[in-house]
C-alpha cells in the first residue's frame, strides 16, 4: 500500500473536512495517509503520492494555509518525479474562470515539477453538491488503487 501525504487548503473548512473524511477511507484501504504542513514534510519520509484537496479564494486563488507551500515549492522547485499526484478542488461554477482555481494551480505546479497526475482532477462543484466528502471520497479510493 503507498504513503500518501496529504495537503489540505481551506478557508472556511469545507476542503479540511473532505480531507478528514478522505484520509479515513483511504486509511481503511489500507494506505498510510500523512497530513503535510510546509515542504520539508511533503520531502521527506518517502511518500509514494501526494493528495491536494483544496478549495478556491479570491480570484482563483490558493487558501493562505496552502499558498504558502505553493509559494516554497515554485521559489526551490524541487524535481519531484518520484512522486505521484491527485487534486481534489472545490468551488463554485457560478465564479466562471475562477472556478476551481486552487486545485488548477497546484496541478499546474505539480506537473512542473514533473509529479506523475494518477487521474484527472476532481472539480467539485458547490452549486451542484452539498456534501463534497460523498464525490471526493470514492474518487481518492479509485485514485489511490492506481497508484
Amino acid at each position: 500500500m503507498a504513503i500518501i501525504k496529504l495537503l489540505t487548503g481551506s478557508v472556511y473548512g469545507t476542503a479540511e473536512a473532505v480531507a478528514t473524511e478522505v484520509k479515513a477511507a483511504l486509511e481503511q484501504s489500507g494506505h498510510t495517509v500523512i497530513k503535510a504542513e510546509g515542504l520539508d514534510a511533503v520531502l521527506r519520509d518517502g511518500a509514494d503520492a501526494v493528495l491536494v484537496c483544496t478549495s478556491t479564494t479570491g480570484q482563483g486563488d490558493l487558501p493562505e494555509n496552502l499558498l504558502l507551500l505553493y509559494q516554497e515549492l515554485k521559489e526551490r522547485f524541487p524535481l519531484l518525479g518520484h512522486l505521484a499526484y491527485g487534486i481534489i478542488a472545490l468551488g463554485d461554477s457560478s465564479y466562471g474562470d475562477t472556478y476551481c482555481g486552487g486545485g488548477r494551480l497546484m496541478d499546474e505546479l505539480l506537473t512542473e515539477l514533473t509529479a506523475k497526475r494518477v487521474a484527472e482532477p476532481l472539480m467539485i462543484d458547490a452549486s451542484e453538491t452539498a456534501s463534497p466528502e460523498t464525490i471526493a471520497v470514492p474518487w481518492a479510493v479509485e485514485w489511490a488503487s492506481q497508484l
